[in-house]
C-alpha cells in the first residue's frame, strides 16, 4: 500500500470525509483490519481565506509546496488536496515536487467521460467557477461546463465559506442551491458537478433529476485507487 499525503483544514468539515472514505475505501478493497496508510497536513481555514480573498496564489502556494515538502519528507508517494479550489495551484506544486499530484478535476472528467455526457453544471467557489484550472480538465475530454449567473455565483461561494466551511446546514441555503441546479438543467446541463468539496452536505443525487458527480467521492476513489495499484 501506497502512503497518501493528505492536504487538508480547507475546510476541515471536508477532511474529515476524505480520511473517513479513503479508509472505508481501503477497507472494503482490503477486508480485515486494512485500512488507509497516510499522513495529513491540516492548515488553519482562516488564513487560506485570507489569502484567497486577496488572490494571493503565491503565498498560498509557499504554504501548501511547504507542507507536501514535509508530508514527503515523511513518506508520502502523492499528494491528494482535499479542496477543489486549491487545484488552482496543482499543476505549479507537482513541477516543484517529484510526487504525483491526483487531481479532483482530471478524476471527475474522467467519471463524466465514463457516463458519455457532455454538458455538466459546475458549482463551487467563484474561483472554481470563474477561472479555469477545473474546467479545462473537463474540456481536454470534450465535456462543457456551464455555471450559475453572477448573483448565485455569489450565493454559492458565500455560502460554502461561512456555512458549509463551518459545518453548517441550513434548509433555506439547500433550497436556493436546488433551484439553482434546476436552472443549469433548463440550460442543457446533463449532469452537476459538485465542484467544492463541501457541496454534498447539501445536494443528493435523490434531489437532482439528472446525474450527480461528488468531486469528494470521486477524488478519494482516485486515491484510493493509486495507494492500492
Amino acid at each position: 500500500m501506497k502512503i497518501l499525503g493528505l492536504i487538508g483544514g480547507i475546510s476541515w468539515v471536508s477532511t474529515a470525509d476524505y480520511y473517513r472514505l479513503i479508509n472505508e475505501g481501503i477497507n472494503t478493497k482490503m477486508g480485515g483490519l486494512n485500512f488507509s496508510h497516510c499522513i495529513i497536513h491540516s492548515f488553519n481555514y482562516a488564513t487560506i481565506k485570507k489569502n484567497n480573498d486577496a488572490q494571493d496564489w503565491d503565498a498560498t502556494f509557499s504554504m501548501v509546496s511547504d507542507a507536501c515538502i514535509h508530508l514527503k519528507n515523511s513518506g508520502a508517494t502523492a499528494i491528494v488536496l482535499c479542496a477543489n479550489t486549491m487545484h488552482v495551484i496543482a499543476e505549479r506544486l507537482e513541477n516543484t515536487l517529484d510526487i504525483p499530484i491526483i487531481h479532483i478535476a482530471s478524476a471527475t472528467a474522467k467519471a463524466i467521460q465514463e457516463k458519455r455526457i457532455k454538458k455538466v453544471g459546475l458549482l463551487g467557489t467563484k474561483f472554481t467557477m470563474e477561472m479555469d484550472f477545473f474546467t479545462s480538465k473537463l474540456a481536454a475530454r470534450d465535456i462543457e461546463a456551464i455555471i450559475p449567473g453572477e448573483e448565485d455565483r455569489e450565493f454559492i461561494h458565500n455560502t460554502i465559506y461561512y456555512e458549509l466551511g463551518k459545518g453548517l446546514v441550513l434548509e433555506g441555503t439547500q433550497r436556493r442551491y436546488l433551484a439553482i441546479i434546476e436552472s443549469l438543467v433548463q440550460r442543457g446541463a446533463d449532469g452537476i458537478v459538485l465542484g467544492c468539496t463541501e457541496i454534498s452536505m447539501l445536494v443528493h443525487q435523490r434531489d437532482v433529476v439528472v446525474p450527480v458527480f461528488d468531486t469528494t467521492h470521486i477524488h478519494a476513489e482516485a486515491a484510493i485507487a493509486f495507494s492500492l495499484a
